[in-house]
């Protein structure tokens, strides 16, 4: 039951609260503040908030990518900006000009 608990808990954090427990459990695993089975314990949890945030960033990538998908396209028509041609009348910029022969 405790371990229903727990998960019930880290499903609540916010992204950076489980990565502000994470970095706190890694301080005190690193300088040795607790008993080996208590450090065990601790890094169990750390697992598990490192689960949870890698859970948080894949739903992120994907609404990304749904958003990315679902972004209209530019209307038909519509001329374009005077950087994307320079017109048969401009001819080319002589600032990159250089750049484009190599």
């Amino acid at each position: 039951m405790t371990d229903r608990k727990s998960k019930d808990d880290l499903s609540k954090l916010t992204f950076e609260q489980a990565i502000g427990q994470l970095k706190g459990i890694v301080d005190r695993i690193e300088q040795g503040e607790i008993p080996l089975q208590d450090s065990l314990e601790q890094y169990e949890k750390g697992m598990a908030l490192i689960k949870h945030c890698r859970d948080i960033l894949q739903k992120a990538e994907k609404r990304i990518e749904r958003i990315s998908r679902e972004e209209p396209p530019e209307p038909a028509g519509e001329a374009p900006g005077p950087a994307a041609d320079p017109g048969p009348d401009r001819g080319p910029d002589p600032d990159t000009e250089p750049l484009l022969r190599g």
